[in-house]
């Protein structure tokens, strides 16, 4: 990637200026796959540069993670022990920002028993609790980007040769999180983030009740808890430090009322979930929940992860994405959820983020359920959106607002 070097360094800083927005004298907890190194160490001079007083690194291998699958004892994948997630977990407490430099093998447990990856990642679910709680409630400014590992490249472009599949990934990434084409990337995300400040302005001012979908394959009804909130973009933390959770980043999201979604949905994307695909699959929803799913693909990884935990059958996010963005006007479908999300609206089941919902993170679990917050184990995304997706917003007179028309905004913001 010596070709990208300028670019990898002006990409490293937004990373920490823009995405986590680290502070003089806090702590960077870093993760990052062993490909990557050189531009983890890009990335940790950014920290170090910007004040941090420390910067702890885990590297990921990917390989690693699918030998355990494979020939682990079942009852290890279930039971992991607790000092494995002592350093996360106590990170966040402690203030640290988070950065995820994220690259995964969407192929990589394609062929795994699905019982055991199921196991293991409801352990490593239960394991990280405590970070999840932290992260989902903004207590501290986290952020992830992407790097082209060699699986990753080979998925998306599987008829170049691997150097040349990595090379147009990275151009791709590039482009697409606004540092290549912008003398100044971070300048370009602020005018960025004033954009979909707006278009959450404009959800917010509505107060809709319910979210009505329209599509090839879709029709369903989502209901709005009263005090929901639209956010999107750059967003304090519970210190009220602005950050940026993804880059890049597109949406504008609330919650949905978890008891309150009705009819059919269909995917118009493949979901990478946990190193499994899972492709043109439909979820049928009553009161909220499940009741009825198919899979032309991945079927069966679709089963265990809404089998995953009680609430995992159930809506956490709401998300609303131009079809025109420059995640989709690529062409490529990226096998990865950090961009294809930011291509297409999409839903998440699972847990629901307590900041959108007035005084959220002041309520106890009796009190988010009672109000209609999801909490699970899980927060999948999965993508709906087309050029095809029309969606009414329903005000509380029971008037009909359209939202999308076509996959577009169907209003103006200016």
């Amino acid at each position: 990637m010596d070709q990208f070097k300028e670019a990898l360094e002006k990409f490293a800083k937004l990373a920490i200026k823009t995405g986590v927005n680290l502070q003089p004298g806090q702590g960077l907890y870093l993760t990052c796959p062993i490909e990557a190194a050189p531009f983890a160490h890009l990335v940790a001079e950014e920290a170090y540069k910007a004040g941090a007083k420390d910067v702890t690194l885990r590297w990921g291998d990917d390989e690693i993670e699918r030998l355990r699958l494979e020939y682990a004892p079942e009852e290890a994948l279930k039971q992991i022990p607790e000092w494995k997630f002592v350093a996360q977990n106590s990170a966040v407490k402690d203030n640290y920002a988070v950065l995820h430099i994220y690259g995964p093998n969407p192929d990589l447990l394609d062929q795994m028993d699905g019982a055991r990856v199921g196991a293991f990642m409801k352990a490593t679910s239960n394991g990280l609790k405590s970070y999840m709680a932290c992260i989902m409630k903004d207590e501290t400014q986290w952020s992830i980007i992407a790097y082209p590992t060699k699986a990753w490249a080979k998925k998306v472009f599987p008829d170049k040769a691997l150097a040349e599949a990595q090379t147009l990934l990275m151009e791709e990434i590039l482009r697409i999180s606004r540092v290549s084409g912008n003398d100044d990337p971070i300048a370009a995300w602020d005018t960025h983030n004033e954009t979909i400040h707006k278009a959450s302005d404009f959800m917010n001012s509505k107060r809709f009740k319910q979210l009505i979908y329209h599509a090839p394959g879709t029709d369903l009804t989502i209901n709005l808890p009263v005090g929901h909130i639209w956010s999107g973009g750059s967003g304090p933390s519970t210190s009220g430090i602005p950050f940026n959770a993804n880059i890049p980043t597109e949406e504008v999201f609330t919650l949905p009322d978890k008891r309150g979604v009705n009819g059919t949905v269909s995917s118009t994307m493949p979901l990478n979930a946990d190193g499994r695909v899972i492709d043109h699959f439909s979820l049928t929803f009553k009161d909220g929940e499940v009741v009825d799913f198919k899979a032309e693909k991945g079927e069966e990884a679709l089963k265990h992860l809404l089998d995953s935990d009680p609430n995992a059958r159930r809506l956490g996010e709401v998300a609303l994405v131009p079809h025109h963005s420059p995640v989709s006007e690529s062409g490529l479908v990226f096998y990865n959820t950090l961009f294809d999300e930011n291509a297409s609206c999409h839903l998440a089941l699972g847990k629901a983020y307590p900041t959108c919902i007035e005084g959220g993170n002041d309520l106890d679990e009796e009190g988010l359920d009672k109000a209609g917050v999801n909490d699970s184990l899980i927060h999948e995304d999965f993508m709906v959106g087309s050029g095809e997706l029309d969606i009414d917003g329903i005000m509380e007179d029971g008037s009909r607002v359209p939202v999308f028309r076509k996959g577009a905004w169907a209003f103006s913001f200016e």
